[in-house]
């Protein structure tokens, strides 16, 4: 894996909620992707996103789903978990899933991993006690840093997981990662056709982790 850390400044842009959508009929499944400027499309035009190419990829496979857009630009773990009450709090439905993306942010800012692990444990709690089931999308830390904080970073997502009983997906950005050919110009985001990537590796699993009626 191979990150062009020099170019990392889009990455911690200014924080900027994502436009609202509107919610699912009761009978639509309704998904929650909440987490960062991966989640939040940033640098593609409108529909160009993960909820809205999840939303269609889904849709093509015969599951009439909205895909909610809660990603902030720049969030860290802890932006994520001051904002996540009032989000499930302001949502016209309670989501039937929710994917949750955010650690990227901390790793890049050199956060305490045990602090990230602190405040995605408080999330997962959050959503249990609303009874939403989660996807938990992890991310990998960059090969130069030192291999503690690596092997820390690494390993909260699968602990947080197995802890809550949440549904893993390893990598956000598995396939994407070195691939210049879908990532844009700022060295770090997906462009159209990363997300394309990162929807296709991730449908299966959202497809799984939907509740069944």
């Amino acid at each position: 894996m191979k990150l062009l850390f020099p170019a990392l400044a889009p990455f911690l842009a200014m924080a900027v909620p994502a436009a609202a959508q509107a919610p699912a009929p009761a009978a639509e499944p309704f998904i929650l992707a909440f987490g960062d400027s991966l989640t939040a499309g940033y640098g593609l035009g409108r529909g160009l996103g993960f909820a809205p190419q999840l939303q269609a990829a889904l849709r093509r496979h015969g599951i009439a789903a909205t895909v909610h857009d809660a990603g902030v630009s720049g969030d860290t773990t802890s932006g994520g978990l001051a904002r996540l009450r009032w989000t499930l709090d302001g949502l016209q439905r309670k989501p039937d899933l929710a994917i949750l993306e955010l650690g990227a942010n901390d790793m890049l800012r050199g956060v305490d991993p045990a602090l990230a692990e602190r405040n995605l444990d408080a999330m997962l709690t959050e959503f249990a006690k609303r009874d939403i089931p989660v996807v938990l999308a992890g991310m990998l830390a960059a090969p130069n840093l030192d291999p503690r904080y690596r092997a820390q970073f690494d390993g909260m997502y699968p602990r947080l997981a197995r802890k809550h009983g949440a549904t893993l997906y390893p990598f956000f950005l598995q396939g994407v990662v070195g691939n210049r050919a879908l990532i844009l110009s700022d060295g770090v985001h997906p462009n159209f056709e990363g997300v394309k990537r990162i929807v296709t590796g991730i449908l299966p699993t959202v497809q799984r982790a939907l509740p069944k009626d």
